[in-house]
């Protein structure tokens, strides 16, 4: 009896268990795949979602900053041409200049007026739509549908419309600020929602029966969808379920569960829209047919429930004839390997009345542990030898691998410094003819405005300086080249005088990132260094903190006398407001090539500006805050007087 059972109970008990498990974790495996599925599904349409809101924007505030929008903007006929054909060409379904005295109170048109161009969903009312185009509120309206499981409603027909609405800053002649603002309608717009199905769906990503959705929800309506309520009517006017609703409408969740979508279940997943104002007004849906994967689960369940009802009515009765030969030689051979696994490596099974496969095995056994207790003695004289010869093997290894590394190392060095020495030769010579060009064009304009030059001799004298500038600094390339061909020397200069002129050439780019500028320049004492060079560490910490700031902030310059280590000098201090740079990021900063703006920058910029720095006697340190700013300190040698 115990044998019986022995034989039975992993074919008749503990194989159906694990089968069950094994199916019912299967099951629960392929739901988990299906959610992430349909999540990934709702992360592209969110995206060409986004996508489309930037591109909209992006195109509207190029057509309000292009010349041809200038030159029309004091002739309204002339505008409103432009504007048509704007429309049409953008495939907007309103296009107009705006001050802000109607429309105003919108966020996105709002942003527009400050000057800062913006885009967002918005929902208009149907005296809203038809404000903007004529015949609009009648394409937005849509009838709706009794839903099953919908949340009850004594609305009949959804009056407002769903807009991709962009703003963009435009200021007049007369120096008020406009709007140009610009909007597509969704409801009803079946191209934009059959886009969003042909990039998530595309043939053959889902098996054959099932079938890809989307749609896009206004409140709880679907105002655009690809899903029909017959073969050739879609299911416009239908609203989605009430549990659906209150948790992505009401409580700001995301949906990926299995959802009944109008007519039939679906492995669904939903994400509320907020509008310009924060506010959640819709939802965008993708989903597909979960029909198809449910027959394939019960499918596979029965043919593997068949299977085993097949394989086990064919051994159960083999097992049982062979259960009486193996039950006592496999008794034996435990025993004794149960004592060779103690260390008894002389321990065998000895000779045996028994016949047949078992017993045979019994006495190959005994061999190969003859073979074994052999073999383990000649390992263990092996295995002496063997660890004095590894550790002779490694010891001459580790020295290769040191030698290897070395020579690795100083022959990538030498291939980049070759390579960058002669991209800069290059590209040094490309630059020297436009500076010839900038500087014979700029005597000509000197030349022809003779007395009126005077006017903007400020600006001839920093175009001057930035091209001497660009010209020493090709110099350097060429002497990075070539170093024995050129030479150079450094001149006595004030730090602070050279902040002043750093500050107006980055006065642009300060502006347009909202970053106020602060100098406290307290000495124009004087410093031993060319002034093209203390240029570039400038410009380079300023422009690199006007990065730092995204959202705008302070930044400030100082120039001071201190001293370091018993040397009298000067301190130049540049400090933002901005991002900060982690720790295991400072200590790597002015490593060459390293940076962490990707494809932005080269990585080369502080590298450089410790370069110089070092050269002319000084020190560069920074030291940073995440979150609240980095402030970079050079000290310069003070220059002795002449």
């Amino acid at each position: 009896m115990r044998l019986l059972v022995i034989a039975l109970l992993p074919m008749l008990v503990l194989l159906p268990m694990m089968l069950g498990s094994t199916m019912l974790r299967w099951s629960g495996k392929i739901d988990d795949i299906l959610i992430t599925k349909v999540n990934g599904d709702l992360t592209i349409a969110d995206q060409y979602l986004g996508r489309l809101l930037e591109n909209s924007g992006e195109r509207l505030e190029a057509l309000a900053g292009s010349v041809a929008f200038d030159a029309v903007l004091d002739a309204p006929e002339a505008r409103a041409a432009l504007l048509a054909e704007a429309r049409a060409a953008q495939d907007l379904d309103f296009l107009y200049l705006s001050t802000g005295d109607t429309d105003g109170d919108w966020p996105v048109v709002r942003q527009a007026l400050q000057g800062r161009a913006q885009s967002a969903v918005d929902i208009m009312t149907a005296e809203a739509l038809e404000a903007r185009a004529p015949g609009l509120a009648e394409r937005a309206a849509i009838r709706l549908v009794p839903t099953r499981a919908a949340r009850p409603t004594q609305q009949e027909v959804e009056t407002r419309g769903m807009v991709i609405h962009s703003a963009a800053p435009v200021a007049l002649p007369d120096g008020r600020a406009a709007a140009l603002v610009g909007g597509r309608l969704l409801n009803r717009n079946l191209g934009f929602i059959d886009t969003i199905n042909a990039l998530v769906y595309r043939e053959q990503s889902l098996p054959e029966g099932s079938q890809g959705t989307a749609t896009l929800f206004l409140d709880d309506v679907r105002i655009s969808t690809n899903v029909r309520l017959f073969e050739n009517v879609r299911a416009l006017g239908t609203r989605v379920s009430a549990a659906v609703r209150d948790r992505v409408l009401a409580e700001g969740q995301t949906w990926l569960d299995r959802a009944f979508v109008v007519n039939d279940w679906y492995i669904s997943a939903y994400e509320p829209i907020v509008d310009s104002r924060g506010e959640r007004v819709g939802m965008l849906y993708v989903g597909f047919l979960e029909t198809p994967f449910r027959q394939a689960k019960l499918t596979s369940a029965l043919t593997v429930v068949a299977l085993f009802l097949l394989i086990a009515a064919l051994s159960v009765p083999i097992f049982l004839s062979w259960a009486g030969r193996i039950f006592r030689p496999l008794e034996r051979m435990t025993r004794t390997i149960a004592r060779v696994e103690a260390g008894d490596l002389s321990a065998r099974n000895g000779p045996a009345g028994d016949s047949g496969e078992i017993a045979q095995v019994a006495g190959h056994l005994d061999d190969l542990l003859d073979q074994v207790q052999e073999r383990d003695r000649q390992l263990r004289d092996w295995g002496e030898s063997l660890e004095q010869k590894v550790e002779a093997r490694t010891a001459d290894l580790r020295r290769a691998k040191a030698e290897l590394e070395k020579t690795t190392e100083r022959l990538i060095m030498s291939e980049k410094l070759a390579a960058v020495g002669e991209i800069t030769a290059s590209v040094a010579h490309e630059i020297n003819n436009p500076i010839a060009v900038i500087q014979g064009n700029l005597e000509v304009a000197r030349t022809l405005l003779e007395d009126e030059a005077a006017r903007v001799e400020t600006e001839f004298r920093l175009i001057d300086d930035q091209v001497y500038r660009i010209g020493a600094i090709v110099s350097k390339l060429l002497q990075f080249a070539r170093p024995e061909e050129y030479s150079g020397a450094a001149n006595v200069i004030s730090p602070a005088e050279v902040v002043r002129d750093c500050l107006v050439l980055t006065r642009r780019q300060c502006e347009a990132a909202r970053v106020t500028v602060e100098t406290e320049l307290v000495t124009e004492a004087r410093v031993l260094m060319a002034r093209t060079e203390l240029q570039q560490v400038v410009v380079n910490l300023v422009l690199n903190a006007v990065h730092a700031m995204p959202q705008g902030g302070v930044l400030r310059l100082s120039v001071r006398e201190d001293r370091e280590e018993g040397q009298a000098g000067l301190v130049l201090l540049v400090e933002d407001t901005g991002t900060g740079i982690p720790p295991e990021i400072l200590t790597r900063i002015f490593d060459p090539f390293f940076t962490t703006k990707r494809a932005e920058g080269t990585g080369l910029g502080l590298s450089i500006c410790q370069t110089l720095v070092s050269r002319a006697g000084g020190r560069i340190t920074a030291r940073s805050t995440p979150g609240q700013g980095s402030a970079f300190r050079i000290f310069l040698p003070r220059a002795e007087s002449t």
